[in-house]
């Protein structure tokens, strides 16, 4: 498979121009929030500096500081001398208290409001998946259902879920709305891991998610918007739940 075609769809928007007013925090949050929701391998090669740098719209000065940045968070290692570069560290998802610690920092208001614009993002990426894309143009999203349905270990399942989401988006042919889901995965995609501990839940989401699939295949955006939005509720309401147990 070429450069190009690897780059495509939800990698190709790690890759795209960042916004001129934004600079090396945009790209420390645009590679983590990647390195996190596993669009970037662990142990993958970033391009050169100056390649990425380009690819970005920045500058190698401000590409170098994000890197360190993202050295110093545990997410890029660098190697020097052949074979040397910038290569992905995929972090140990933190463990239960932690999780929890977190999801306190959140109240439930911030929960469900952070439902309503995942709700709308996925819900819009859905209708415009269903009236854009081809069904040869959906095997990653199969791929990643499938996975999610098989996944025993629950930071995978996390992971695969928010990834889902933003390969959605990516068949929506939407740029921007692909940012906005990697961006809100980097939000919430590891506290999903409290309410993905279930099999049952696990089972009952890879199954919404081939419902969602098959009405994309069908290109029936009438019904695709829903089923988006319903998942994403149906999470944000557990992860309300869990909240007020706290």
């Amino acid at each position: 498979m070429g450069q190009d075609q690897r780059d495509g769809g939800a990698r190709g928007a790690v890759f795209s121009p960042v916004d001129n007013r934004a600079r090396v925090d945009t790209v420390v949050r645009r590679l983590g929030d990647a390195i996190e929701l596993g669009l970037l391998a662990d142990g993958e090669q970033l391009p050169g500096e100056t390649e990425l740098a380009g690819r970005l719209g920045v500058s190698t000065v401000t590409l170098r500081e994000a890197l360190m940045a993202l050295r110093q968070q545990g997410l890029v290692i660098t190697r020097r001398g052949r074979g040397g570069g910038s290569f992905v560290a995929l972090p140990d998802v933190p463990a239960e208290d932690r999780l929890r610690s977190r999801l306190r920092g959140w109240s439930t208001e911030e929960l469900r409001d952070l439902g309503d614009h995942w709700a709308a993002l996925s819900g819009a990426a859905a209708r415009l998946a269903a009236q854009r894309t081809e069904p040869e143009d959906l095997h990653q999203l199969r791929r990643t259902a499938d996975a999610l349905g098989q996944a025993a270990d629950v930071p995978a399942r996390s992971r695969l879920y928010g990834r889902f989401h933003v390969e959605l988006a990516a068949a929506a042919q939407s740029a921007r709305l692909t940012r906005e889901q990697v961006a809100l995965q980097g939000e919430v995609g590891a506290l999903l891991c409290l309410v993905l501990a279930d099999p049952a839940y696990r089972e009952e989401v890879a199954d919404r998610q081939r419902a969602l699939l098959r009405s994309v295949q069908d290109g029936a955006h009438e019904t695709a918007g829903p089923l988006a939005e319903r998942c994403v509720r149906e999470s944000t309401a557990r992860l309300v739940a869990v909240r007020l147990t706290l």
